[in-house]
């Protein structure tokens, strides 16, 4: 039951104050047992970003749930405000903001060169002790907990509604794993409750209470030592107006709507208004042109709806300033109705206002500010300052030097931005502690040391297959913002297509791919790398390799692709260039081309090719006539989805581990849409859950491979798989499909042919014609015997005489390759 009989929400189900009672008394057992299984950052954005969709749609079955639970007074405005803070950009922007990173609990190297490593790892037990105002602080404290990984325990107010318990049990229920529902627990119990406050409290790692200083007050009596008390209390924030300014009508409108937004019950709505001046008639002045100005403004909630306590400081504040009229110290304008009021004070000290539209004016001149404010320091918030850009600059200066935490333009001040500090702090960064593991040098190659204990947890991928033309429709929807980096695909497999990203994602995904060639044995202390990968016309590969060894701090010669091969050879002499980037096609043209001044310099060791593969026997060439000591895929990966895959020392050929944490991985049959056997080879499906532009689900790739069972002999646990080539290498020729590996493969195992093999498909005059184009240095004649021999599909099409079959000999350069990459076109189809 969930009626107001079972008030609490405890780990998964609604309970009763007798069962809460119980439970608390075993609070710390149950959150020990809770904090031994981590929690994924990614597990609880995708429930956010799903809770988000639900709470912006009113006619979703989750929002009605909800709205049943709205405190009186609210509407859907509220579940709105609640759906745009828990959408994925936001949090997103938020953990990069606060913690540097979208999975910042992860163990990685924030120095490449050093076997060390550092996370942001939760505090432990946050307890949140929420006010009764403010409906939406609540669930939201407790987000934020379960951002940093924390469990969480949160109080509302005895007389809130069951907005915050039904929310998160929504959130909870989005989460398979129950990972986010061993993480909340939401009880309702009003403060005159102090034992249960007090086991609250008992076996928190950091308490965190919203309110005045009374409520801080009450609650810190219960942090026990060593706890972190994390105070979000009332603060005052003011305007302060330059002598131009203050003159201005702009300026006074907008000052006049920051009085009025949210009848100044926000902490960032201005209490006092400064001017930068001592002339009590300049403030007298003002103050009635302000009265002017708030009289023009849209009438806000009546006052007769006030609380008697509310009610009792205004008229106390009015008639105490009314009083020292008579004094010559103030003058006051107030509302017929009682709607505002303008408080002129020719004394500075600042002085909190009663709110609803209560505003003090007094004098300040600039010299004046850090000495009169400063003794108020505990309570500042924002200031909201109008001047000169001069003026903005040095009075931000000695605002926050005076104690304030925010700054902003006057009309903006109740405004803010994703991953604005709070109150002068990260609250993240409050509910987490940072954390380091010193290794040795057994973990050179490992990038994370979160992966020798479990693969990363990601939610299970959803909906329909999506291809390539799926995936370009989606992107003619992608919101501008989110479209900041533009990449076009080399066009190997066709039309080349475009790919977005934010700036944010790119970040994600080249830092990923930067641990995956540390795995690969990269070693950014000591190789000198020459970028060989080619650049320009929006192709990614020059630049994202670029962006990989600045993460690294290695090393780095950008010199690209060039025609100009005896250019580039000269250059990795002459700069001591020890590792080689690039496509294996490129790499080995260069090294052949420029073979006798590169085998005579001897200097180059390692090479780490992406885009193609080299095979088996060009890697035997290349180690015994070049003296390359490493050969190692640098990445698998594609421009629209990133990073997919990388190599880990232990790994040979087409073999790579999966980059767990950005992606999923579906093996699926080549003919129907249902996962091949364990080994099986098939299509692989990716689902890409790192990126906050566009979600890519259950992307048809057009690459097939299968699973490699067990578990890599290098240590690490996230899932490896083989590449098998490419869907577009299968062709359907004179009524057989022929498989280009299946051409490589013989030409290699029969002939011992180290170069590049291309397949070309035309119509005959009669019937079909297959040509393979391979380098001088093959025997034409031995190689078709060898094709003819070791392949029956493509014997009997030829014995059938429904295909012609034909060797060619051709120099490298006048192999088909693509404009943008120059990646070999292993298949080149010329049919009609």
């Amino acid at each position: 039951m969930t009626t107001e009989t079972n008030p609490h929400y405890w780990q998964g189900a609604f309970i009763d104050d007798e069962e809460a009672g119980r439970r608390l008394a075993t609070l710390p057992t149950a959150v020990e047992d809770t904090l031994a299984e981590p929690l994924d950052t990614e597990t609880v954005l995708a429930a956010c970003d799903a809770l988000s969709t639900a709470l912006l749609d009113p006619a979703h079955p989750t929002y009605a749930r909800l709205a049943a639970h709205l405190p009186e007074g609210e509407d859907g405005t509220l579940l709105a405000e609640l759906g745009a803070f828990l959408g994925r950009p936001e949090l997103t922007r938020k953990l990069r903001s606060e913690l540097g990173g979208a999975a910042p609990q992860r163990l990685n190297r924030p120095d490449a060169k050093d076997t060390v490593y550092e996370a942001w790892a939760p505090i432990g037990l946050v307890a949140h002790i929420a006010p009764g105002n403010a409906a939406s602080v609540a669930p939201l404290s407790l987000v934020e907990g379960l951002l940093a990984g924390n469990v969480n325990i949160l109080k509302t107010s005895g007389a809130d509604t069951l907005l915050a318990q039904h929310l998160l049990a929504e959130l909870a229920a989005l989460d398979e794993s129950g990972a986010i529902a061993r993480r909340v627990i939401v009880l309702r119990f009003p403060s005159s409750r102090q034992e249960w406050l007090r086991l609250m409290c008992a076996p928190a790692d950091a308490v965190a209470v919203w309110g005045g200083e009374a409520a801080v007050e009450g609650v810190a009596a219960h942090v026990p030592p060593g706890c972190r008390l994390v105070e979000w209390g009332h603060k005052i924030s003011f305007a302060y107006l330059a002598r131009d300014a203050w003159q201005d009508e702009a300026t006074l409108a907008a000052l006049a709507a920051d009085v009025c937004l949210l009848e100044q019950q926000a902490c960032s709505s201005p209490q006092v208004v400064y001017l930068d001046t001592d002339d009590d008639k300049e403030v007298l002045a003002f103050a009635e042109r302000l009265a002017g100005a708030l009289a023009t403004m849209p009438p806000g909630p009546s006052t007769d709806e006030l609380g008697t306590a509310e009610q009792a400081e205004l008229t106390t504040t009015e008639l105490m300033a009314r009083l020292e009229e008579h004094l010559g110290l103030t003058r006051v304008h107030v509302a017929p109705d009682g709607s505002w009021r303008v408080m002129a004070d020719t004394r500075p000290a600042l002085t909190a206002s009663p709110l609803h539209r209560s505003v003090w004016v007094k004098p300040l001149p600039r010299q004046r500010m850090l000495a009169t404010l400063r003794p108020m320091r505990r309570y500042l918030q924002t200031v909201g300052i109008a001047g000169t850009r001069t003026d903005v600059a040095e009075l931000s200066r000695l605002a926050l030097a005076a104690g304030a935490t925010r700054v902003t333009p006057v009309g903006g001040m109740l405004a803010s931005y994703a991953g604005e500090p709070h109150d002068g702090v990260y609250a993240l960064q409050r509910y987490s502690r940072r954390v380091a593991v010193q290794a040795d040098e057994r973990f050179a190659t490992v990038a994370c040391l979160d992966d020798l204990v479990r693969p990363a947890a990601l939610p299970e991928p959803s909906g329909p297959l999506l291809d390539k033309a799926a995936v370009q429709e989606l992107n003619r929807s992608v919101d501008r913002r989110d479209a900041e980096l533009y990449f076009r695909s080399g066009g190997s497999t066709g039309t080349p297509a475009l790919s977005l990203f934010t700036y944010d994602d790119y970040d994600t995904q080249m830092s990923a791919a930067a641990r995956g060639l540390l795995a690969a044995g990269y070693d950014p202390k000591h190789d000198r790398t020459a970028n060989l990968f080619y650049c320009g016309g929006m192709y990614g590969g020059f630049i994202s390799f670029f962006s990989i060894l600045e993460r690294l701090g290695g090393t780095q010669m950008p010199i690209a692709a060039g025609p100009d091969h005896r250019a580039t050879a000269e250059a990795l002499v002459a700069h001591e260039a020890d590792t080689l980037f690039g496509m294996p096609s490129y790499l080995w043209q260069l090294l052949h081309d420029q073979s006798d001044l590169l085998r005579s310099y001897g200097g180059i060791r390692k090479i780490f090719y992406g885009g193609e593969h080299f095979t088996a026997e060009q890697r035997r060439v290349l180690a015994e006539n070049f003296g390359i000591e490493t050969i190692r895929s640098i990445t698998y990966g594609s421009t629209d989805l990133g990073p997919l895959g990388y190599q880990c020392v232990e790994s040979a050929g087409g073999v790579h581990h999966l980059h767990a944490d950005l992606h999923t991985l579906e093996i699926l049959d080549v003919d129907a849409d249902r996962p091949v056997a364990p080994g099986e080879t098939g299509r692989l499906v990716f689902t890409t859950h790192a990126r906050r532009g566009q979600r890519l689900d259950r992307y048809v790739i057009g690459d097939l491979g299968r699973a490699v069972p067990g578990r890599c002999p290098c240590g690490n646990h996230a899932p490896r798989f083989e590449l098998l080539g490419r869907l577009g290498d299968v062709m359907r020729v004179a009524t057989y499909f022929l498989n280009h590996r299946r051409f490589v493969t013989i030409a290699e195992e029969d002939l011992g042919y180290a170069g590049e093999l291309q397949v070309l498909v035309e119509n005959g005059t009669a019937r079909e014609r297959l040509t393979v184009r391979v380098e001088h240095s093959a025997d034409p004649a031995a190689l078709r015997t060898a094709l003819l021999a070791g392949y029956p599909e493509l014997r009997s099409a030829v014995e059938e005489r429904l295909l012609d079959v034909e060797i060619e000999t051709v120099a490298t350069a006048d192999f088909a390759r693509t404009a943008t990459t120059g990646k070999l076109r292993s298949v080149v189809d010329r049919r009609q």
